[in-house]
């Protein structure tokens, strides 16, 4: 038995490395919603050991009593961001291996909980390393590629998504150059991939999200290499804002587009991005957050979506632990 989930608070990062512990389902949906844990597999794990944690002192006398209140924190849980499909996953594949239990020990039903949160962490370490692998099939000595968000290292249990055949070609010697977006409003690649990046020794260069169409202008880009929270079945993707407009550009300069996510982010029942239900932030992420004084008149309007959706006819090639996908 476990007490608590530790992670790295990444609200604060680059400037502190804060650890936090969560100890109840209350304390981890806080943390995902603040996303003091984020990018989907992160989401998914931190959401698996949340609902351990919320089950770990159930009273309950039976299996059926314990199921009815994991299902009542499956669904609290699974509110906390409702566009990443590996949160949804994570909690269904726990409460699926309680549901194959035959036992009705109550802590032995606990004991399963723990465990399969435990093997969602290890696989998903796995499962990095191979999408870092086939993605590096696509890369060249010397290539500059270009990202956006966060999808490394802080995202996921290992090498990350996005970034992980960058560090699979780092372990081979590859010189590679990256760029990575700032990610407004909530700078993701400006505090944590520039940050993880460089402390790996990668050369990369931040810049603005508005100044990727005149690198591509003056060919500078080879690739273009991004995460994704959810895909529908025909390939749409949704990923963080700001995505969609890499993609069109992307297109438009004939620079590849890769996006690059574990199996488990396949959605299996939306059939196109429009049936992904798309998360709306707090206004003031846009008008102050990141600033010493509010930046927009008071009670603008502000549209702040999480996430937006690439068509897959704007994706060169979705990469999975499982292999290189072409639509």
């Amino acid at each position: 038995m476990i007490g608590a989930l530790s992670i790295i608070d990444q609200t604060q990062l680059p400037g502190s490395l804060c650890i936090i512990n969560l100890e109840n389902a209350e304390q981890v949906y806080a943390a995902i919603c603040n996303l003091q844990v984020r990018g989907a597999p992160a989401i998914g794990i931190a959401a698996a050991f949340g609902l351990y944690l919320a089950m770990r002192f159930s009273f309950a006398k039976d299996k059926a009593t314990f199921l009815f209140e994991l299902t009542q924190k499956q669904r609290y849980l699974c509110s906390s961001r409702p566009t990443a499909v590996n949160l949804s996953w994570a909690l269904a594949r726990l409460k699926q291996a309680v549901i194959n239990c035959s036992t009705q020990n109550i802590e032995t039903l606990k004991e399963v909980l723990l465990i399969e949160a435990q093997a969602i962490e290890k696989e998903d370490a796995a499962c990095c390393r191979a999408i870092g692998l086939y993605g590096l099939s696509l890369l060249n000595d010397g290539d500059s590629l270009l990202t956006h968000c966060n999808a490394g290292h802080l995202a996921t249990a290992a090498f990350g998504t996005a970034l992980a055949p960058i560090y699979c070609g780092l372990e081979q010697g590859l010189e590679l150059k990256v760029y990575c977006g700032e990610t407004r409003p909530l700078l993701q690649g400006a505090r944590l991939t520039a940050y993880e990046l460089k402390n790996a020794g990668v050369d990369v260069t931040l810049l603005c999200d508005n100044m990727s169409a005149s690198l591509m202008a003056a060919g500078k880009i080879d690739s273009v290499w991004v995460g994704a929270d959810r895909i529908a079945l025909n390939g749409d993707t949704a990923n963080k804002t700001g995505t969609l407009a890499l993609a069109v550009l992307a297109h438009y300069y004939n620079v590849p587009f890769y996006v690059c996510a574990p199996y488990s982010t396949l959605d299996t029942v939306a059939s196109s991005g429009a049936e992904i239900v798309i998360e709306q932030r707090e206004p003031a992420e846009v008008t102050e957050m990141w600033f010493k004084e509010r930046i927009a008149p008071p009670d603008i309007t502000v549209y702040n979506p999480a996430f937006d959706i690439t068509p897959v006819e704007l994706i060169s090639a979705i990469i999975t632990d499982q292999g290189i996908r072409y639509y």
